[in-house]
């Protein structure tokens, strides 16, 4: 298959592309940053004009968005909008000038598990409605942009993924580095659920879904074993044989970092992927044992 990825430079794109060569697959990478050539069965295309140029392609996956960690000031929140509910209008409106030949068979959109708030214990798979929050308004509207494209013939996908565990960029790295100086520690009560996936399994998940084409609508990317943030401390301590014992409070976290703290650090998605394991996807990493286990 041909497969145009947007956001190709970032962390997950950068590993999706990586795995689709090497399932012989062919690439087609959009971004708008000057990049090094690629391999022979990778094609680079800038975006710094058009959103979308166009490009015969069977699968099309959208990753492209602001990085969500930081200060949420006005601007940033705006910049978090724009890159993700306006650019995907924009590629949208793109795909409908593109040849019908060309365009792609499937379109796989990131969003996020933000969709469903903050729900303490409920048990969230994706036939749960959406909460409230900047973050559940921002992917209802993003998911509602995709949507669009499906009055083209196009398959739809939305990718709602928890914390992505890699190596190679996202939080982890700097969990482990905070955890290994003995400065990692709980988030608030620690009571809030957390739902993570191995960048393994992300990437893997994401290949599943444009191979298999009764996957459609929402995607839980997370693991099975959803622990809450105490768990996911003592765990992770343990791994890199250090102490946990500091605690950031829940009204430092709200007034140190107003937004992002309260529905990225202090919220609680049960969020399950009842979905991909209905639909018979293997996961490689099910348990955060696992996973601490392949990254450390």
């Amino acid at each position: 298959m041909r497969i145009g990825i947007t956001g190709a430079t970032g962390m997950i794109g950068q590993a999706f592309g990586q795995l689709a060569e090497r399932e012989n697959h062919e690439v087609v990478a959009y971004s708008r940053r000057t990049v090094k050539s690629g391999t022979s069965n990778q094609t680079w295309i800038s975006t710094a004009e058009h959103p979308l140029p166009e490009a015969k392609l069977d699968a099309l996956v959208h990753l492209a968005g602001e990085n969500l960690l930081g200060l949420w000031t006005q601007a940033k929140c705006e910049r978090i909008w724009k890159s993700r509910v306006e650019l995907t209008q924009k590629i949208v409106a793109q795909l409908k000038t593109w040849a019908p030949e060309n365009r792609p068979r499937v379109l796989l959109s990131a969003s996020g598990v933000g969709y469903y708030g903050d729900r303490g214990d409920s048990v969230l798979d994706e036939s749960s409605s959406r909460g409230t929050g900047f973050l559940a308004d921002l992917c209802e509207q993003w998911e509602a942009a995709a949507s669009e494209a499906a009055s083209l013939g196009i398959r739809i996908v939305h990718l709602r993924t928890g914390v992505v565990l890699s190596r190679g960029g996202g939080a982890f790295p700097l969990m482990r580095r905070a955890f290994a100086c003995g400065v990692g520690g709980r988030f608030g009560s620690g009571k809030q659920w957390m739902s993570w996936i191995h960048e393994q399994d992300q990437v893997g998940l994401i290949l599943w879904a444009i191979q298999n084409e009764s996957v459609t609508g929402p995607l839980n990317l997370c693991a099975p074993g959803v622990v809450t943030n105490a768990d996911f401390t003592r765990q992770l301590a343990a791994k890199l044989r250090r102490p946990a014992f500091m605690h950031v409070p829940s009204l430092a976290l709200r007034l140190l970092m107003p937004g992002m703290g309260q529905e990225m650090l202090l919220a609680s998605q049960r969020a399950v992927p009842n979905s991909a394991l209905r639909s018979g996807y293997s996961f490689a990493h099910p348990t955060l044992e696992s996973a601490l286990a392949a990254l450390i």
